[in-house]
């Protein structure tokens, strides 16, 4: 998948694709329907997006709402047979375009796209003042074709980022998951940590959550997938996700241990998908207590992870 991260392009063969459009968010099941919509033989199929979210911009004392990070999100788009990534750098001047110089400085003179489709609540431009009505109307005058796909969801409602935040926030990984069309991954390099799991005879590689919302605290049976270096391949693995409590660290980690595995980690790109809730974080008497509890925590991620 080719990526690019502006939108002057100048690459010929990038030009002519026909785009989904939006921030995709964890890639559910109504972002799919969008990109499905976007596939054409004739041409690229393409996403636009961008990078970082727009309330990262305007909203940067919020607390940490993302489903997941521009890694996962690229690895997840490019899993779904996207050609072409369009991951557009988030400014306030880009904002400031009002709905029409954007639909035609952005869109049609930057990119060239042939077709464009997007959400039936997709707004765009200063003020989010764009619909997907006008962009229809801009397309019809600029030459690219637009395509608004009607919200999609369950009985209960459309799929929705917020309804995927609640299910991950309770530990309910198999909703979040329904709703995702896949299980929702925790993506980034392994990083080096304290190193208490390797003199626990448990080595992990640790990961970094910042920027992330948080799933329920707690510990996982997971499937891991290293992406890059020597050791690249799948792995079962159970994962502890907290503050570390026993240690005085409050910082929220991440730390995968992958089972029947040796070797060096460090600096290679993981994909964690969460499989199921086992249990929450907890606090034990001393380091006795914590790898017993360890090790029953890996023979019942193991038993999940078979039938999984």
């Amino acid at each position: 998948m080719q990526t690019f991260t502006t939108w002057t392009l100048t690459d010929q063969a990038a030009r002519g694709a026909s785009v989904a459009m939006g921030n995709f968010d964890g890639v559910h099941r109504g972002h799919q329907t969008v990109i499905d919509a976007a596939r054409r033989d004739a041409a690229p199929l393409g996403v636009i997006t961008f990078e970082p979210h727009p309330r990262q911009v305007f909203a940067p004392d919020a607390p940490p709402f993302r489903l997941m990070n521009a890694e996962a999100r690229r690895n997840r788009l490019e899993r779904l047979g996207v050609d072409v990534l369009f991951e557009l750098p988030f400014t306030r001047d880009l904002s400031s375009l009002p709905p029409e110089e954007f639909a035609r400085d952005v869109l049609s003179d930057g990119l060239g796209i042939s077709h464009v489709v997007v959400g039936a609540d997709f707004c765009f431009g200063l003020k989010r003042a764009g619909t997907a009505q006008m962009l229809q109307d801009f397309g019809a005058q600029m030459g690219f074709d637009v395509t608004v796909v009607p919200l999609v969801g369950k009985s209960d409602g459309a799929y929705s980022s917020t309804a995927i935040r609640t299910a991950l926030s309770e530990g309910r990984v198999g909703a979040a998951a329904d709703m995702l069309g896949h299980r929702h991954r925790i993506d980034g390099a392994v990083m080096h940590g304290a190193k208490r799991g390797r003199d626990l005879g448990y080595p992990t590689a640790n990961m970094t959550v910042d920027g992330l919302h948080l799933p329920k605290l707690g510990v996982y049976a997971v499937k891991a997938e290293v992406r890059t270096g020597p050791h690249a391949g799948c792995y079962d693995a159970v994962a502890s996700l907290g503050v570390r409590p026993m240690f005085g660290v409050n910082t929220p980690n991440f730390e995968v241990y992958l089972f029947d595995f040796k070797g060096d980690l460090y600096g290679a790109h993981l994909s964690v998908a969460l499989v199921e809730y086992l249990r929450p974080e907890a606090r034990f008497d001393g380091l006795d207590a914590l790898v017993a509890q360890i090790d029953t925590d890996c023979a019942q991620a193991r038993a999940v992870l078979a039938r999984a």
